[in-house]
């Protein structure tokens, strides 16, 4: 093993062992779906940005999930669609390092970012006259700014531990990007190390934050039920619906790749949870919060209601 070590200077994405056909048809679909996640992510930073009314706590967090979603899909998808065209696609192994500390930094932001999110809703429905109080512009801007930073210095943590292995050939990562674990396995070195910060990273961003996220809503199920307001009910639970689909979808596709039982074929099953993270996640978020968000829904509409009477 040690003779068939060397520096390496590239690795080569297997991407999908597929035919021809089908990749390319698969070309044109992800390429659909890439496309409505810059539009649709796009549009809802652009509302909140727009409309005054949008510009509140709980709409600051959301813009910073769409960036982060835009952010992902930037960060996976291009390498995805090349590989399509042109399967077997070489890659540097800095830039997958790099794609591999973005992929982290993204995921675990985006964990802490959906935390914030429910706090926000827990304070406004469970404690509506101390709303502005709590969360002020710069508690929310120093919250953001830590889920930022606690991502990203994770995610370093990762790649350093990663950086002192050694790789043996063949270079082949059975992957459509630079995924963590598939890298991984082309160390001949023990990743025993790796593990455990990988095992200790998944109890704390995909155990500790659905747990608080569930704490939260208990809180917010408990008091939307004690408001007589019909009305008010109903903004509530059309808000905090939204909210809650998201986060299932989310940490529902995390926990499946991370801290489910392997399948007899590992590798192939991660791709296909992978494709449900990268697209559908990042998909169906601005389809969530436009069509199940009354506010949302209400800015859209006269938005496109000046744009056609201009």
């Amino acid at each position: 093993m040690g003779e068939n070590q060397t520096m390496v200077t590239e690795f080569l994405l297997l991407g999908f062992l597929l035919g021809p056909r089908i990749q390319m048809l698969l070309f044109g679909l992800f390429s659909l779906f890439y496309v409505f996640i810059l539009l649709g992510n796009g549009a809802i930073l652009g509302l909140i940005s727009l409309v005054s009314r949008l510009h509140t706590p709980m709409y600051f967090f959301l813009s910073h999930l769409a960036v982060v979603d835009i952010a992902y899909a930037c960060n996976t998808v291009p390498q995805m669609l090349a590989n399509l065209l042109h399967p077997a696609k070489p890659i540097s192994f800095a830039g997958c390092m790099t794609q591999t500390f973005l992929c982290l930094s993204f995921g675990h932001s985006e964990c802490l970012l959906l935390v914030l999110m429910s706090y926000d809703r827990y304070v406004a429905i469970c404690h509506p006259l101390r709303y502005s109080v709590i969360m002020t512009w710069r508690v929310c801007i120093t919250l953001a700014v830590t889920s930022w930073t606690c991502g990203s210095l994770l995610a370093l943590v990762h790649v350093v531990l990663i950086l002192r292995l050694p790789f043996c050939g063949p270079y082949e990562i059975n992957h459509f990007f630079c995924e963590i674990l598939s890298v991984l396995r082309l160390a001949c070195a023990d990743t025993w190390l790796n593990q455990v910060v990988i095992f200790a990273a998944c109890v704390f961003f995909l155990v500790g934050p659905p747990s608080l996220v569930l704490v939260s809503y208990s809180h917010i199920l408990a008091a939307i039920l004690r408001v007589q307001s019909g009305e008010g009910r109903r903004k509530a639970f059309s808000t905090c619906s939204s909210h809650l689909c998201v986060v299932g979808l989310f940490f529902g596709s995390a926990i499946i790749m991370y801290m489910a039982p392997k399948s007899h074929h590992p590798e192939e099953q991660q791709k296909v949870f992978f494709l449900f993270y990268s697209f559908f996640n990042p998909t169906l978020n601005p389809l969530i919060y436009s069509l199940r968000n009354a506010e949302v829904k209400g800015a859209l509409r006269r938005a496109l209601g000046k744009e056609s009477h201009s």
